[in-house]
């Protein structure tokens, strides 16, 4: 198995203009050449599928089927879209036609931003870092990899892959921890892609802002879920569980709290219970189904939360912290200001919370940050209406949980204080490009319209055909914008 080694502060800068001077080389300009590195991705991974897979398991447990469906699949189907789609992102696109300027034939191209710098985390990194990668090679960036050193096997593994099937000169890895993040984050980028907690993404947006560079942020939340009595509970309760216990609910877009009706809580309960038992029939901490938490101090730091609860604890509770054991744990009857509703738990902790209706329902998860997702089970149309028309997240699910980011077509991306810009698809692709707009402009054109612009100015009919007529105006409407009628009540 590779061993980390953290990449000198003093080579980082290097690195980052062998990467620009690559840039600047013209090479990703071939669509061709996008292709093959695209293709070269998907050919990493499948290569060493079981090198991923047990590097993962040696840093921090995670369960073999996790890696598989969670990180590898999306990555093969981002590969596979991109390999498909770039050229057809990339063809110049003609803007809308205007009798008054199509002479000058204007139109848009996606240019790629230069280097980009991925900075990922622990927790889906193989996801996390390859496809934000194939997307910003379909942009025709070079880029630079910061993956998390908290899965050092990990980190060493991709070191050593990157090299040997992408383009040496155009992408790189840097290994390391803070000190080596924030020199990354002192050199002037195309743009840079960071997903992670709100403390960290503050720090990378602030750093970004000394040199104006774009961001994408994902930061994850807490992420509420929505239930109807009337819906399929059953089919309800195996969702969120799953989703809250996949990865050890180390998962940004993990459901976090469950608002139900007060008088269904307990019913709700023992559907959760029974869902609970036949997910680890022998007990989760025998179970090769669960994966354990990242490290020592987020294991103790979850027990902490658990173990202020003022709810009630109707599964799990225990944790063992020098082994990165939380058993996935169910509590009810929450409350609001609750030791569990400080923060995002990062962790397989489930909260169940009582609510009076549906209204006390929307108004609780508007009273905080905008999540990542909002989740809501029910067969009504109408009720799913009612909580997605009166909320914002970065994405809206009715019946399940978490897939969402694997669904190709469906851009991933936060809103608020869940993050801001996309990645998967066409819209990854948009991030790691620049709208560049062209003309050009023919001698003759001024000589039929645009003539009247130049000194001495002249009264002239031909600029008042340089404006479209304006739509009608709305009935009622007054200069001044006020109301149609006065002291008109809202």
């Amino acid at each position: 198995m590779s061993t980390l080694t953290y990449t000198s502060i003093e080579e980082i800068p290097k690195i980052h203009e062998r990467a620009r001077q690559a840039f600047l080389s013209g090479k990703t300009k071939s669509i061709a050449f996008r292709k093959a590195q695209i293709a070269q991705v998907g050919y990493l991974l499948k290569d060493n599928e079981q090198r991923f897979k047990d590097a993962l398991l040696a840093d921090f447990g995670r369960a073999q089927f996790e890696t598989q469906f969670s990180d590898f699949t999306p990555v093969y189907m981002e590969v596979r879209s991109c390999y498909d789609n770039v050229e057809k992102w990339s063809k110049p696109q003609k803007a809308e036609f205007n009798f008054n300027f199509f002479a000058m034939g204007p139109r848009t191209k996606a240019e790629p931003k230069g280097v980009v710098l991925l900075i990922a985390p622990f927790n889906f990194p193989v996801f996390l870092v390859l496809s934000p990668l194939v997307s910003a090679i379909a942009g025709g960036n070079a880029a630079v990899i910061k993956p998390s050193e908290q899965i050092p096997r990990f980190s060493a593994l991709l070191a050593e892959l990157i090299p040997r099937y992408l383009d040496n000169d155009l992408y790189h890895v840097v290994n390391g921890g803070p000190a080596e993040t924030t020199k990354l984050l002192e050199l002037r980028w195309g743009h840079i892609f960071y997903v992670g907690n709100g403390r960290v993404g503050r720090i990378v947006a602030t750093a970004a802002a000394q040199n104006l560079t774009p961001v994408t942020l994902e930061l994850g939340g807490k992420n509420p879920v929505v239930i109807d009595p009337k819906g399929d509970i059953k089919t309800a309760a195996r969702r969120i569980l799953w989703g809250r216990f996949l990865n050890a609910g180390q998962t940004c877009l993990a459901p976090e709290y469950v608002l139900v009706p007060k008088d269904f809580q307990d019913k709700f309960v023992e559907e959760l219970l029974e869902v609970y038992r036949s997910f680890y029939p022998e007990g989760p901490e025998k179970s090769d189904s669960l994966t354990r938490i990242i490290s020592e101090r987020q294991a103790a730091r979850i027990k902490d939360m658990i173990d202020r609860t003022r709810g009630k604890i109707v599964a799990g509770g225990n944790a063992d912290v020098p082994n990165r054991y939380v058993a996935p744990t169910i509590v009810k009857d929450v409350p609001e200001d609750d030791s569990l509703m400080e923060d995002e738990i990062f962790g397989p902790v489930l909260l169940i919370i009582p609510i009076a209706s549906l209204d006390d329902a929307i108004a609780f998860i508007n009273a905080r940050d905008y999540p990542l997702a909002v989740y809501v089970f029910s067969n009504d149309k109408k009720f799913q209406k009612k909580v997605f028309d009166n909320t914002q997240s970065g994405c809206a699910s009715a019946n399940e949980t978490v897939i969402s980011a694997g669904v190709p077509g469906l851009p991933m991306g936060g809103i608020g204080g869940s993050g801001y810009g996309y990645y998967t698809g066409k819209q990854a692709f948009d991030e790691f490009t620049h709208i560049r707009a062209f003309l050009d402009n023919p001698s003759w054109v001024d000589k039929v319209a645009l003539g009247i612009r130049y000194p001495p100015y002249k009264p002239s009919k031909a600029l008042e055909l340089l404006a479209p007529s304006l739509p009608p105006r709305p009935a009622g409407g007054k200069p001044g914008g006020g109301s149609a009628k006065s002291g008109a009540k809202l």
